[in-house]
């Protein structure tokens, strides 16, 4: 199922719009949680980039500091076609810190270097700040608003986003050709299973979106922790669970598909259960390939959304989203890009 296929929570869009017209109109900024040591055997790195591939950009910092790829840790993936700044941890071991301000890449700068006791590992952050422009905006202004609104106190479907599916959606269909025993490398491995449990998790949250379900609870629910990976239930829905769901503590879940049965119940299980059966090669080949059963939020919930019109057809967004949560799934509520 293409992007252009999931349902939405609110109905079409009411505009089109351009999207990355400019690097500068799509701007994120990492949020880790935490500050660094400033004693360690590491330096950590406060990057700015542009229009430039985090892999591409650890492997020069590499290079600068005379230090093999593997010494080089991120938190995560950044938009190419966007400005982002993030942080990078690159192991001295015993050497001193090189002058980071001689590091010239058109692309890239170091803003800041501090010392760190630790490498920097995938998935060690907080979540993402975006500041987004869409371009010739057009269509019912007044239904945007009212969107937005919606966004703010609801928040929307939890989709993955395109850039997990590659080009045109083709790892999805490699996946299937991979579990059919096509050989592929460790990394390319890597992304395929990745597509594979992401393709089954977004069918069954279209399934909940089309039945309205998918920021409230079916029978048998499982239960997301909002900002965490840990999740609880089936229990039965009360007034906590409610008063829970109404401010955003926890979220209704749906499966990363793997080993063993779904922890949920009843008719979320017979939901999920169907889903992964329609999509039954890439089901039992992640099973093959032993991912055990995880769960992701079917709901998200972007903090401190604000919004205001630039020059007349230029739109401004500017939002907080936990790690793991795609910038695009906010805007495909309100724009056709």
């Amino acid at each position: 199922m293409s992007d252009l296929e999931l349902p939405h929570a609110y109905g079409n869009p009411p505009l089109t719009a351009v999207l990355r017209s400019t690097p500068e109109d799509f701007q994120v900024e990492e949020i880790l949680g935490y500050d660094a040591d400033g004693e360690g055997e590491h330096a950590l790195l406060w990057v700015e980039k542009r229009g430039a591939n985090t892999d591409w950009v650890a492997k020069e910092l590499a290079r600068f500091a005379e230090v093999p790829p593997l010494n080089v840790g991120y938190a995560g993936l950044k938009d190419r076609h966007a400005v982002t700044r993030q942080t990078f941890s690159v192991q001295l071991a015993g050497k001193p810190d090189p002058d980071w301000s001689a590091f010239q890449h058109a692309e890239v700068k170091v803003l800041a270097a501090t010392r760190h006791k630790r490498k920097l590992k995938r998935g060690a952050l907080r979540g993402n700040r975006f500041v987004l422009v869409l371009r010739q905006a057009e269509g019912d202004r007044a239904l945007a608003e009212q969107v937005l609104q919606q966004i703010a106190q609801r928040g929307v479907p939890n989709y993955f986003g395109e850039q997990r599916f590659g080009r045109e959606g083709g790892n999805v269909a490699l996946a299937r050709a991979m579990f059919a025993g096509k050989r592929f490398d460790r990394d390319k491995r890597h992304f395929l299973l990745s597509a594979a449990r992401s393709h089954i998790f977004n069918a069954v949250l279209a399934t909940r979106v089309e039945q309205g379900s998918w920021d409230s609870p079916m029978e048998g629910e499982i239960w997301a922790l909002a900002g965490s990976r840990s999740w609880f239930g089936p229990e039965p829905f009360d007034a906590t669970l409610s008063e829970r769901l109404a401010r955003g503590d926890i979220h209704p879940s749906g499966p990363l598909w793997g080993r063993g049965e779904t922890p949920a119940k009843a008719d979320a299980a017979a939901l999920e259960n169907a889903v992964a059966a329609d999509n039954s090669d890439l089901a039992e080949g992640l099973v093959a390939a032993k991912l055990d059963q995880e769960r992701r939020a079917l709901r998200m919930i972007p903090q401190n959304l604000a919004w205001r019109w630039l020059d007349g057809d230029a739109l401004e967004l500017s939002f907080e989203l936990p790690a793991g949560a795609y910038a695009t799934t906010v805007v495909r509520e309100l724009a056709r890009t």
